[in-house]
Parts: C-alpha cells; structure tokens; sequence
C-alpha cells in the first residue's frame, strides 16, 4: 500500500526542567507512531525534524500541543518519500542548537524581533539601512545569500562566538539575521544584543 509521507520540521525555545524525562515521552509517542528522524530535547527547549505519514505526524503535533509548554509552535510541512531518515534518535543533550558558551544565552529572554517577509522587502525597496547576516556555515552560504549578506567563515554555528569581534561594527545599526530553519539566527541574535 503506498501511503503519503510527510517531514516535520519545528523547534521551540522553551525552558524544559526535565529533558530527560520529556526525552523518554517524546522517543515512546515517536516509536508508537512509528516516525523516525532527530529529535533534541534540553532546558533550552527542543529541535525536532522528523518522518512519517501524514496521519502520523498530524496526531504527532496533536499530541506534542496537549502540553502547554508546546504550543504556539511554527510547524514546518513538506512532502517525505518514506525513507528520508534510517532510524529515529532521541536526545537528551545542553542545548538544541550548540553555542557551546561558558554562560548559557535563553532566547526567550532575550532575541531579536521577528521580522515578517514583506517587512524586510518592503526594507529593500524603501532604500532603509541595514546588515543583514548570514548565520548559516560557509558551504550554506556558498550555496546562496541574500543580496550583500555578511558571511561569517564557520564551518559549524558554534564557531560564531569566535567572530563576533568581526560584528563589532554593526553595533547599535539595524541587523538582520537569517539562517535556514529560524533556530540558528534567532539564538544569534540573542547573542549579538547580550
């Protein structure tokens, strides 16, 4: 029978006290579901990409939204083929996205603000100031950026510590982060206003 998959893509920043138990939760209704893929679970919150079919990742995100904790999510929905990941792995690990910092930074204390599309086109086109940066590493942004982006030289996100005395200069001009999913760029930008 050849039924339609789906991959999930979502992370959420919120404090989770108990990653270890939400782990084990969390492996339990994905082995019930029979969903595979990566999931990180810390007291930052959690970074999940997974694969199923479609009626399995629905009752997925119902499920995942009956705790308060993780609602308001931004799920990301695209077409799956059955076999985009071997197995599932669950992790319990410091944080979602690594900084690897002495101190932690909590992005829900302290980011930058969303900025919708059409605001940032609507940027563009009105000749505003402002940087937009790339926190994405080197071959992610080889590969395509947005016009007159700043590219740090990382291999992994967590070599930006190491560059932030090149982004001395932007300090107090308007800034941009992107990167691929929203993770990366929003703890980036938490970073770049601590």
């Amino acid at each position: 029978m050849n039924q339609e998959f789906s991959v999930l893509l979502f992370y959420k920043y919120v404090r989770i006290n108990n990653p270890e138990e939400v782990r084990d939760i969390q492996r339990a209704l994905c082995d019930k579901l029979s969903l595979k893929g990566r999931l990180i679970v810390a007291l930052e919150g959690l970074n999940v990409t997974l694969e199923g079919t479609k009626e399995n990742v629905e009752e997925y995100i119902e499920e995942l939204e009956k705790d308060p904790r993780f609602l308001n999510i931004h799920f990301k929905r695209s077409f799956g083929t059955g076999d985009a990941f071997r197995k599932l792995s669950v992790k319990a690990r410091k944080e979602i996205v690594s900084l690897h910092l002495e101190n932690d930074i909590n992005p829900n204390e302290i980011t930058g603000k969303h900025l919708k599309p059409e605001e940032l086109k609507q940027w563009y086109e009105e000749g505003k100031e402002f940087y937009v940066i790339d926190m994405r590493n080197d071959y992610e942004a080889e590969i395509g950026r947005f016009r007159n982006a700043v590219t740090l030289p990382m291999r992994n996100f967590r070599d930006l510590p190491d560059h932030m005395s090149d982004l001395q200069k932007y300090e107090g001009r308007t800034v941009v982060t992107y990167c691929t999913g929203g993770i990366r760029c929003e703890k980036a930008s938490a970073l770049l206003k601590e």
